[in-house]
């Protein structure tokens, strides 16, 4: 049987109810050893009469199977699988990533490229209900990844993107916000964005002008984050030549973040200009603070097949048990107070 686990991380709860099992039957044992060393077999008798200890017994067995049902229950266990329509909102979101071989500059830890990656994987992990997609530019424009729902096919398809992902090298941020804006699923203004990550170096495409006319016609709004250093910048590895760099007519080719263009970006766009730098930055306060704030809209709804939550199928039993224990107790009591009544009268 297929079963998945919907909080794993309550497995622990298993080993507390199977410790409780384990501490009620180590219980009951050194009561009988105790008793057995204090009272003769008729002794004992009509001190504990059997139906006491059995009862005890029954009422330990009880609050045990009723924990490790517990136990169950929160673990959340599924299985069996049904399709289930859930309404969809959110925003269209269009990654657009620099993979020109200045992105692998390393001034960034492990390199601007991997760190754009990261920064990307972060934001996503604070979407719900967003559409995405990604396009990746260098001297050419490619979109990798169509607008999309699915988070794990596209996270898939972001590790993998690299400098070989385009045919042609240099960086033309125009023609990438162009291609972004194409990729978007619905011609209603006012819920789209595009996030661009990049070192700002670009080839005379007029990206500011782009980004205007996307933002007055399409009502687009663009996030710029920019990465790499601002004042010394850093060279350019060689791919696949260990401790080689880029020249240009004999001379090292050195790459310094680009950020006066990225801010006339988002400022024209009603966006948000992020100088990552060589900074961590805190893509989920980014996410929040600024992308999330793009008008939401109600997308077409989704079908989705999803694993049938089974929690109720152990709590119910767990509360049966817990109610039954409750009557055997009150009912030993009761007993109990009955017989020492009886005594006195006597």
């Amino acid at each position: 049987m297929d079963i998945q686990t919907g909080q794993p991380e309550n497995i622990w709860l298993m080993a507390v109810a199977g410790a409780v099992v384990l501490l009620t039957g180590w219980g009951i044992m050194r009561r009988r050893q105790s008793m057995a060393a204090f009272a003769s077999p008729a002794m004992r008798e009509r001190i504990v009469p059997k139906r006491q200890t059995w009862r005890a017994v029954v009422s330990g067995l009880l609050l045990s199977g009723c924990l490790l049902l517990l136990a169950l229950a929160v673990m959340d266990l599924r299985w069996g699988r049904t399709w289930r329509e859930v309404p969809q909102r959110g925003i269209e979101v269009m990654f657009a990533l620099d993979v020109s071989r200045s992105m692998l500059a390393e001034d960034v830890v492990p390199n601007r490229l991997e760190r754009a990656r990261q920064q990307i994987r972060d934001m996503i992990d604070e979407m719900a209900g967003d559409r995405i997609g990604l396009v990746v530019f260098a001297g050419d424009t490619k979109q990798v990844v169509p607008m999309t729902s699915h988070y794990q096919d596209f996270r898939q398809v972001l590790d993998s993107v690299g400098p070989q992902s385009v045919a042609v090298g240099g960086s033309r941020l125009g023609d990438a916000l162009k291609a972004a804006a194409d990729g978007f699923i619905s011609q209603v203004n006012d819920h789209k964005a595009i996030v661009v990550l990049t070192d700002g170096e670009d080839q005379e495409s007029r990206p500011d002008e782009v980004a205007r006319k996307l933002h007055d016609e399409q009502g687009i709004r663009i996030f710029t984050v920019g990465l790499g250093d601002m004042t010394e910048g850093s060279r350019i590895p060689e791919e696949g030549a260990a401790g080689r760099y880029v020249q240009y007519d004999g001379q090292q080719v050195w790459s310094k973040m680009n950020g006066q263009i990225l801010s006339r970006i988002a400022t024209d766009t009603d966006g948000a200009y992020i100088p990552a730098g060589t900074k961590q930055v805190n893509m989920a306060d980014v996410y929040h603070g600024y992308v999330a704030g793009v008008q939401q809209q109600d997308f077409e709804t989704a079908r989705i097949n999803t694993y049938e939550a089974r929690f109720q199928w152990f709590a119910g039993p767990a509360f049966v048990l817990l109610l039954v224990e409750i009557w055997v107790s009150t009912l030993t009591g009761s007993r109990q107070t009955r017989s020492s009544a009886g005594a006195e009268s006597a």
